[in-house]
This record gives C-alpha cells, sequence and structure tokens, in this order.
C-alpha cells in the first residue's frame, strides 16, 4: 500500500488500543486462523474495537493449504474448504454490527504440512492484489 502512495501504519493487536485507534480512511485487520476461526485475542480486540458506524474496513486471514484427507486421499471440494473457513465471516459478522463497512477481503493459505507457514507459493501476487481492491 505504501508502493501505492498511501500511509500506512501497522499496530499488533498487542500495541493498539481498541477505544483509542488512531484516525484512518481504511481499516485492514488481519488474523490467523485456529480451528478454522479467528484466534481468541483477535475476536476480542475486533469485538472491543470503537469506530464509528460508516468507517470502512478490509479483513485477511491466514488459513491451511487444501490437503487430502489423511484417512480417505480424498481432497474436499471447494463448498467443504469454504464451509471450515469462518475467520473472515466471523470477523466481518461483529464489525457489520457495528456499522462498519467492508471494502474487501482476502485468505492467505500456508503450507498445508506445516500449518505456521510458509504461505504458499504464490502470495505476493495475491497480496498485491488484496491491495490494489483495497487501495487503487
Amino acid at each position: 500500500m505504501e508502493a501505492r502512495g498511501h500511509q500506512v501504519n501497522v499496530y499488533h493487536i498487542d500495541e493498539a488500543s481498541v477505544k483509542a485507534l488512531p484516525p484512518a480512511d481504511l481499516y485492514v485487520f488481519g488474523s490467523p486462523t485456529r480451528f478454522g476461526g479467528p484466534i481468541g485475542a483477535m475476536r476480542r480486540f475486533i469485538k472491543k474495537v470503537d469506530l464509528p458506524p460508516g468507517t470502512k474496513y478490509a479483513l485477511f486471514a491466514t488459513h491451511g493449504g487444501v490437503a487430502p484427507n489423511k484417512k480417505t486421499g480424498r481432497m474436499p471440494t471447494e463448498e467443504e474448504v469454504n464451509r471450515e473457513r469462518k475467520t473472515i465471516p466471523v470477523l466481518e459478522g461483529i464489525l457489520a454490527e457495528k456499522g462498519l463497512v467492508k471494502v474487501a477481503d482476502a485468505i492467505f493459505t500456508v503450507v498445508p504440512t506445516t500449518l505456521k507457514g510458509p504461505l504458499e507459493e504464490g502470495w505476493k501476487e495475491k497480496v498485491e492484489g488484496f491491495a490494489a481492491r483495497i487501495a487503487p
């Protein structure tokens, strides 16, 4: 986003005050995923965020990449994968109740055998596409 000429401030949820986030044209919230949903600390942070209705935001989440079932070897369908990926819908629901307006979202996947990274091949292009949608 900085390469596109936008000023960017990055904060870890442990460093940011939910009651005193600095003013911004757009907030981007991201969360790793645990058991299909956002980590508890991010869910609690989002629930406490105090931003005026109409504030624009974008979301991203990291999920494990798609892998075959260990018992059957069958690859899950796209519908099955999407049903398990709840991070963005959970966070979106909380922010929508506050009247905030979503601009975009993105999922970035990590190599399925590690679940802690690295991100799967092609992640840079996905990030650039996400940035283009939220900050043209």
